[in-house]
């Protein structure tokens, strides 16, 4: 029996784990961090979810990656703060934010990074994540319908930063 739940966790594990990544990586601020967050809010899915996997785990594991990346993020920023009392001269800060290779998929990425974050985390989580925004509204703490209304504004505002950018691209 455990041979058998251990299998399902696997192919499930195989089936959304890029998507789970790529839900992570927007969340943190380095692939580092979208790895670690990945890997807290999996083993926190799988201690509190018990037997083979199903819908609501994905769910789960979206609400556990957003949780973590909090965490996370105030952990770092507790930190840093202790490190700027202790060192006045800090260095420039390094991007992390990787481009695809073709120009479709990078001009869709800088624009989605223009794209203010309340919006863009349901935008991924809809589009890439395939999610319905009864389980977007319980994975980001929001109603339902205002899960709805941030995809509606977000996708309005990501189709003018493509606009704009096509136009600036032309001049």
């Amino acid at each position: 029996m455990e041979e058998i739940l251990s299998a399902q966790w696997h192919d499930w594990l195989r089936e959304y784990s890029s998507r789970l990544m790529l839900f992570s990586r927007q969340q943190t601020r380095c692939e580092a961090d979208a790895e670690d967050v990945l890997q807290m809010a999996l083993v926190r899915t799988w201690k509190t979810h018990t037997g083979a996997p199903d819908r609501k785990v994905l769910s789960l594991a979206y609400t556990n990656i957003r949780r973590c990346a909090i965490d996370l993020a105030r952990s770092m920023d507790r930190r840093r703060r202790r490190e700027d009392l202790m060192v006045a001269d800090q260095g420039e800060q390094v991007s992390w934010f990787e481009l695809p290779d073709d120009d479709n998929s990078r001009a869709l990425q800088v624009a989605m990074a223009k794209v203010p974050e309340k919006f863009r985390e349901v935008i991924t989580l809809k589009i890439w994540g395939e999610q319905t925004f009864d389980e977007i509204g319980k994975s980001l703490e929001i109603s339902p319908n205002t899960a709805a209304s941030r995809y509606r504004y977000g996708m309005e505002n990501l189709r003018k930063h493509i606009a704009r950018d096509q136009v600036e691209l032309k001049a």
